[in-house]
């Protein structure tokens, strides 16, 4: 099913918030890695938000996601004063790891090992 306007406006502004809110806690940069807010899911009732989160040289995602969760309260409270008169209702937020630059990065890979191996059956015939 596809998102209606009303919730990508809603994903959109939750997803520029906890943006700040990130900046502010400093894990936005943190342990020579970045983290930052891939994107926002909103379900249509709008009180669940499935946050995507891109996590760029972080040696171990798993566990800095489970240090997120651990902060949610925090994290919830912050959401709330910002968004508290946009919204009568913060939703509930589920933080899930974004692995599209590990997907991008592994094409790459793949791409680039394609070429080598056509160059090398180029030069064989020739």
């Amino acid at each position: 099913m596809q998102e209606t306007k009303r919730q990508k406006q809603i994903g959109q502004l939750v997803q520029q918030e906890l943006s700040g809110i990130f900046q502010r806690m400093g894990f936005n940069v943190i342990e020579g890695g970045m983290i930052s807010v891939a994107a926002v899911k909103m379900t249509p009732d709008l009180l669940e938000a499935k946050v995507y989160l891109s996590m760029f040289q972080i040696k171990a995602p798993a566990e800095m996601l489970e240090r997120i969760k651990e902060r949610m309260g925090e994290i919830k409270k912050s959401l709330g004063m910002g968004l508290g008169k946009q919204l009568r209702r913060i939703p509930e937020l589920s933080f899930f790891l974004d692995d599209t630059l590990d997907y991008v990065f592994k094409m790459e890979e793949l791409f680039k090992k394609i070429k080598e191996d056509d160059a090398n059956i180029k030069e064989g015939k020739k």
